[in-house]
This record gives structure tokens, sequence and C-alpha cells, in this order.
């Protein structure tokens, strides 16, 4: 009766031991640099202040939206179109989108 060859841990070559492999390293390409989006802040305001106008609308519609425990909804999108109509004329004189930035 011949023996198959072992390896020095014991365990007959050929065999997985047990042990885990470690698998060669894999190279990751580093991603492009992020630029930052072309967009003016005139245009993120106004935007901005559409939703609002949009969200006022469906909570003037739907009467559970404005009535009992939430009758100040309607004046938070109230406020957030005066701040927002406020912003957009900010940014429209020049001044909120850092006109001289590079």
């Amino acid at each position: 009766m011949t023996d198959s060859p072992r390896h020095p841990a014991g365990h007959p070559v050929g065999e997985p031991s047990g042990v885990p492999v470690a698998e060669p390293a894999r190279v990751v390409a580093e991603p492009d640099e992020l630029q930052p989006l072309a967009l003016s802040s005139a245009t993120v305001t106004l935007w901005g202040t559409i939703g609002w106008f949009v969200a006022l609308g469906i909570i003037l519609a739907v009467p559970s939206l404005h009535q009992g425990d939430r009758h100040w909804w309607p004046w938070t999108c109230v406020a957030a179109i005066v701040l927002g109509l406020l912003g957009f004329s900010y940014v429209r004189r020049g001044r909120g989108n850092a006109t001289g930035a590079e």
C-alpha cells in the first residue's frame, strides 16, 4: 500500500487545507475629481419657491391638510414663499452667487 504524498501541515497534497488563501490585490482606479454642477443660485431659488407654491396649493385643496392640528401648514408654505422671493431678488442682483469668485 502506497501512501499519497503529504504536505508538511499533514494533509494530503492537492486537497484543501482549510486555510484561507489571500487573493491578489485588485487595482482600483481613482475616480475623476468631482466638479460642481453649473447651476445658478437664482435657478435653484426659483425652483424651490415654485415647489412651495405647489405645496401651498395642495395643502389648501385638501381640507384635512389644513384643519385641526395642521392649521399651521399653509403658513409654513407662505413663509417659505416669502423667503424664497426675497432670496431670489437677492441673488438676481448678483450678490448671492459669489459673482467675483473663481
